[in-house]
């Protein structure tokens, strides 16, 4: 999914890779903290993240995998040390001053996720739930990268 927002692409990546900041823009996780010494994106680093829908309350693990200022941003999401997620973020100028963002994600839920996921979130069909998380994600990212202009 895409959004065009009206601020450089070196200010969004700012705002993407502070992942403390990860529970203002996403209507699904809650926070994120980095694990151990460092504190910021770079790859190799690992962070938790605390997650709710409902009632419904679960923490991952994640690592960077790319971290590149102003153009990429990539973690990969672990459960109980098993394969979730990849999510992408790819920030490119669009033309006009301000930044083309692409957020998506790989589903790499093995059977047994895939299995307790749904009793763990709350959410039958991640696919769609996702869509829902990642546009919501992106509204607000824009809404504070550009209030910050």
């Amino acid at each position: 999914m895409e959004i065009d927002i009206d601020a450089p692409p070196d200010r969004v990546y700012a705002l993407l890779a502070d992942i403390t900041r990860m529970g203002d823009w996403s209507p699904e996780c809650v926070r994120c903290r980095w694990i151990g010494p460092g504190g910021d994106a770079r790859p190799g680093m690992r962070f938790r993240g605390t997650s709710r829908n409902g009632w419904h309350r679960w923490s991952t693990m994640s690592t960077v995998v790319s971290a590149e200022p102003g153009r990429e941003f990539v973690f990969d999401v672990t459960y109980f040390r098993r394969p979730v997620a990849r999510w992408r973020y790819a920030l490119r100028p669009n033309g006009r001053g301000g930044t083309r963002l692409t957020e998506w994600v790989e589903d790499r839920r093995d059977r047994l996720v895939r299995t307790v996921s749904p009793l763990v979130t709350g959410v039958r069909e991640r696919g769609p739930r996702n869509d829902e998380t990642i546009r919501t994600t992106l509204d607000r990212l824009k809404a504070a990268a550009e209030s910050a202009a």
